[in-house]
């Protein structure tokens, strides 16, 4: 059995989206940043240069993925999540996990750091999709369900004791879609549910900054210098941007006023410079996107494509909307890049990657080539 995959063609729509969602990521990490990177840095090339180095990578990546083959790769579905949940364990041990805002979400070794969490929720995805398409597994069966359920509120506890909330809730709600369509009964689906919308006040009464945050959600304007200020910030961007925007770098909120300005709240700034013309064009860039990838799933030649490429589309709308109801002030503010688009490395890699797991399975569809609309 051969590791590499040569037949068919990739969807070459979505593989344009995808390229063309992180290099519009660039542009406007650079735009964001080039002022907060010259006055701590003196570069104002620093983060964009981190990001291009995620960029690269993540081409390779991607490619990669869409050529591997995916029969071969699963076998290690089990092992991989193995290793994402010890180094998701990595954040805790001294002098390995990196603190930052009170929270240790990364692994540092000399200069190189990276973040578990984005690797571990596609981890766990290709393990569920690899577990729930065997034969013999039958999900109807609540004791079937439990190598999900129990791998899934793993990967959950290891990352809200980071905490990291967001992203905990991100992997709950993929967790969920998954047993859906994987075939869960219904009755057990609502008991989920039930459970989960438990849950989610719980976490935030437990934790006193998550009741701020919360509060400051409802008015941010009671608290405009403290837990209200990001979000107060984010919707002047946004107001500010009209139409069609202030132009290209030429945002004003990004001067030390909105924080993470190229990481969680990059939208923002997009909105500014490019209006609300530009944040639609954004939009639909993902929504082609999910398209794609929900055409793949239900076009896909076996059961796992199915599963994988349905965990897959899951993170990226989840994640995405999360951001996008965030920076516009339609939820409580959270910590949750968007996709293929804020600052970060180890995101960019991994959501490339998981389109190109995307572009494999389009190349063995059933159906003929979604290549064209």
């Amino acid at each position: 059995m051969k590791l590499i995959n040569t037949r068919g063609k990739p969807d070459y729509i979505l593989l344009g989206a995808v390229i063309l969602l992180a290099l519009i990521g660039l542009l406007f990490i650079y735009s964001a940043s080039y002022y907060m990177a010259e006055r701590d840095f003196s570069n104002k090339f620093y983060y964009f240069t981190k990001q291009a180095v995620g960029f690269v990578v993540g081409v390779a990546a991607m490619l990669l993925a869409s050529r591997l083959n995916l029969d071969i790769l699963k076998k290690f579905s089990l092992p991989l999540l193995a290793v994402s949940l010890v180094l998701l364990g990595l954040v805790f041990v001294p002098g390995l996990g990196i603190e930052n805002y009170g929270a240790k979400r990364w692994v540092g070794f000399g200069g190189f750091s990276f973040q578990p969490s984005e690797i571990a929720k596609f981890a766990f995805v290709f393990f569920a999709a690899t577990y729930m398409s065997r034969e013999k597994t039958d999900m109807t069966r609540i004791s079937h369900t439990l190598p999900v359920l129990g791998s899934g509120v793993a990967v959950c506890l290891l990352i809200i004791l980071e905490p990291n909330m967001s992203i905990t809730m991100c992997v709950g709600l993929v967790m969920l879609i998954m047993l859906f369509i994987g075939g869960m009964k219904p009755k057990w689906f609502v008991f989920l549910l039930v459970a989960a919308a438990v849950a989610v006040p719980v976490m935030i009464l437990v934790e006193p900054y998550r009741l701020k945050r919360l509060l400051a959600f409802i008015d941010p304007w009671a608290s405009p210098k403290d837990e209200g200020y990001q979000l107060i910030q984010s919707l002047y961007a946004l107001g500010s941007g009209g139409w069609f925007g202030v132009g290209l770098f030429n945002s004003r909120q990004k001067y030390s006023f909105l924080p993470f300005a190229e990481s969680d709240f990059v939208f923002s700034v997009i909105g500014e410079e490019t209006g609300l013309v530009g944040c639609l064009f954004l939009m639909l860039l993902f929504l082609l996107v999910i398209y794609r990838g929900v055409k793949i799933s239900l076009n896909a030649a076996d059961k796992f494509g199915s599963l994988l490429c349905g965990g897959i589309v899951s993170i990226i709308a989840v994640q995405s909307a999360i951001n996008l109801a965030v920076v516009t002030g339609s939820i409580p503010p959270t910590g949750l890049p968007l996709p293929f688009i804020s600052y970060g490395g180890t995101s960019l890699v991994m959501f490339m990657f998981a389109a190109g797991l995307l572009l494999n399975v389009s190349r063995s569809e059933e159906t003929p080539s979604v290549s064209h609309l």
